[in-house]
């Protein structure tokens, strides 16, 4: 599994590694009933704390998201992938209005938020591209 934590985010790592997990989950780059690595496997790979690897498969826990598998670790929860995609949805839904707010206190209309909307599509299209090239 693929995380990639950002010590300098405003996010705590923990925040982070749940995050990510659920839009791997999302993405189903991890299937429902597949294992996720054990604690030490995944501090390890990240170079964080044991504890907060923990912290944050508690946490996908008590979201549904992972669920425990008897003398085996933890797996994806059937039903996870859907959950996920609607959490996903929500926290950039919530991101994209802050942005979205701030630009109009700064007086930028419609048209230029579009523009500038557009103009970005295109960078990350365009990134995308070189990136699989």
């Amino acid at each position: 599994m693929f995380i990639h934590i950002d010590p300098s985010s405003e996010l705590a790592i923990y925040d982070q590694i749940v995050r990510q997990v659920k839009f791997a989950v999302a993405d189903e780059a991890v299937q429902a009933g597949e294992l996720v690595p054990s604690v030490r496997e995944l501090a390890r790979e990240l170079t964080v704390n044991p504890n907060t690897v923990s912290r944050a498969y508690r946490q996908l826990q008590a979201d549904g998201v992972l669920e425990s598998v008897r003398g085996t670790g933890l797996a994806v929860a059937q039903g996870a992938p859907e959950q996920c995609r609607a959490v996903r949805m929500t926290l950039i839904r919530n991101r994209l209005r802050q942005v979205l707010l701030e630009a109009k206190h700064s007086r930028l209309n419609g048209e230029n938020l579009r523009e500038l909307v557009e103009q970005e599509l295109a960078v990350i299209e365009h990134e995308k591209g070189e990136k699989q090239a």
